[in-house]
């Protein structure tokens, strides 16, 4: 599913945010990236995403290698991988069904679809009956739960959440980490990174520690201590 095989990225002269990576991701895992600050995690992720492209090394994402990527297909590959971010980054004049139903009319989805999809997943969310609320008069866990509504709305293979309840109290926090995982039991491949160590511990998945641009430990049922 993730594949990538002695990545390295430099941004100048200073040293590589990444120095020879490699890592897979089997398809359906539920995995979890750490490290400190300034550690190479949001490096790894842009790859991921295409919005940088390595100095060196293989990536390759659900069959498609990028070295033999075109432009013209990156958004493409951008429908199979959904992203949540820290900040939600919700359109605020938009309502919550607004808001999801966007990353479906952008690609061109007709009106009876999307009345169709909408509802499933403001449901897998949690937010039904909140369809006509506006992004200020939600939660942070709410509008999180949006956010990952319209990260999944277009059915991606994998789901990368970068730090997502790093703006949540605890209880927030929890429901947004519940909502991940019914994601990944219905078959999605989940990447999250996170500084929460209670969340990374109680949750017992695979735990991969990058530090200094390099994977200093990956394993299964791990703790992680900061």
């Amino acid at each position: 599913m993730i594949l990538l095989d002695r990545v390295t990225k430099k941004y100048n002269r200073s040293g590589p945010a990444l120095e020879r990576i490699s890592l897979h991701v089997e398809p359906k895992e539920f995995v979890i990236i750490v490290g400190p600050s300034g550690a190479g995690k949001s490096t790894l992720l842009k790859l991921l995403t295409r919005e940088e492209k390595p100095t060196s090394g293989k990536i390759i994402v659900g069959g498609i290698d990028y070295e033999t990527l075109k432009d013209k297909e990156i958004p493409l590959l951008r429908r199979k991988i959904g992203v949540v971010f820290q900040d939600f980054k919700l359109l605020p004049n938009k309502t919550v069904w607004e808001n999801v139903a966007f990353a479906l009319e952008i690609v061109g989805m007709g009106n009876k679809e999307i009345d169709h999809t909408v509802p499933r997943v403001l449901d897998i969310v949690g937010l039904k009956g909140k369809e006509k609320r506006m992004p200020r008069e939600l939660s942070g866990g709410e509008r999180q739960r949006v956010a990952i509504a319209r990260a999944i709305v277009r059915q991606p293979r994998i789901l990368i959440a970068d730090e997502p309840t790093g703006n949540l109290d605890p209880k927030h926090a929890w429901d947004v980490i519940r909502v991940l995982e019914k994601i990944n039991r219905f078959g999605t491949t989940v990447l999250l990174t996170t500084h929460n160590q209670e969340i990374v511990n109680k949750l017992k998945r695979r735990v991969i520690t990058i530090q200094d641009g390099t994977v200093v430990s990956d394993r299964a049922n791990a703790e992680y201590h900061a």
